[in-house]
């Protein structure tokens, strides 16, 4: 395998890395040589498994490691994380990718008889936490000049973010906030060489999905129209965030990239 991330003095900063998306794409992109400052939000009785996860990427991969259980909207925990990290690498080191899979938001209907529906903070909570999250950090890393030459900002979205889904307005709409985010992102800071883009990642079998109601039937309707009968896995995804993060994908620049086998076409 080739590792050209190795030797680098070169990270990948992860946001939602301790499962699904993130865990994959942390483990993708330790195979090639990068090395990872994984942040989170977990409880303490999940913490055993996810040290284990990441104690297995090192021991497998030998890249250095560090992971943050921290509330990635909050400013002086992030200023905590990048202070770290500043000390922990030293001055040659940058930040390659940053990746933004954060997957915290209201899952609330608008109209229930029997259960509480959607108000104004819950979708102040889920766009902070889902969307304008990306560009807090993009700009807190590069105010502090830590970003590498050429650097990659990769976020993920859903097909929510152009079709309804029960449930869902609120992610929906934090989904299209983080795509627009993206875009400017993209047109603002490429005179410093960073590219930003989204993957539309298709439906795939996480512990998000699982919270969703309704997603026995989605992942069912999935199987019927995807031209390969499957769902998408965190791995597909995590393989082309790995080609994003390549020499050769320099010229792709704010866009939302389909990572689904077809399934939207249909």
């Amino acid at each position: 395998m080739v590792r050209e991330f190795e030797g680098k003095h070169e990270w990948a900063i992860i946001l939602g890395a301790s499962s699904g998306l993130g865990l994959a794409t942390a483990k993708k992109l330790a195979r090639h040589g990068l090395n990872l400052c994984l942040v989170y939000r977990a409880r303490r009785a999940d913490m055993a498994e996810i040290t284990q996860a990441f104690g297995q990427i090192v021991s497998t991969t030998g890249v250095q490691l560090l992971h943050f259980n921290s509330d990635v909207t909050r400013e002086d925990k992030r200023e905590e994380v990048l202070a770290s990290l500043i000390s922990e690498w030293g001055p040659d080191s940058k930040v390659k990718v940053l990746v933004h899979s954060i997957a915290k938001g209201n899952l609330k209907p608008m109209q229930a008889e029997d259960s509480p529906v959607l108000d104004n903070q819950d979708f102040h909570l889920t766009i902070e936490n889902m969307a304008i999250s990306l560009y807090d950090w993009t700009q807190h890393i590069f105010d502090k000049k830590m970003f590498a030459a050429d650097a990659r900002i990769i976020s993920f979205t859903s097909e929510g973010n152009q079709k309804a889904w029960k449930n869902y307005a609120a992610v929906s709409a934090a989904k299209v906030v983080l795509e627009a985010i993206t875009r400017n992102i993209a047109l603002e800071f490429a005179p410093f060489g960073i590219r930003a883009n989204c993957i539309q990642a298709g439906v795939t079998d996480t512990f998000s999905l699982r919270l969703i109601p309704g997603s026995e039937e989605l992942k069912a309707f999935t199987l019927q129209r995807n031209p390969f009968k499957r769902l998408t896995t965190p791995e597909d995804v995590a393989d082309v965030v790995y080609l994003l993060s390549k020499e050769e994908a320099k010229w792709i620049n704010g866009a939302i990239i389909p990572v689904n086998g077809g399934e939207h076409l249909s």
